[in-house]
């Protein structure tokens, strides 16, 4: 899905941007450009870094949980 349609930069573009370290919107303006005419793109873009920031603060387990043998 085209999320920037002044760029014509994709949902998957910039997850994969995310993927590859960027963690702010300053990253993904360097990096993709978006967000830098008409900016109604900002709050999606915002909305795709935070779900990588949920997932990745939600993917890691409690080492208390698991027995030592």
């Amino acid at each position: 899905m085209y999320v920037c349609l002044c760029k014509g930069i994709t949902d998957t573009q910039i997850r994969d941007a995310v993927t590859d370290g960027a963690c702010s919107m300053r990253d993904l303006r360097e990096r993709l450009d978006v967000a830098n005419q008409c900016g109604k793109c900002g709050r999606e873009c915002k909305s795709i870094i935070g779900e990588y920031r949920q997932a990745a603060t939600t993917s890691f387990v409690n080492a208390g949980q698991f027995a030592m043998a």
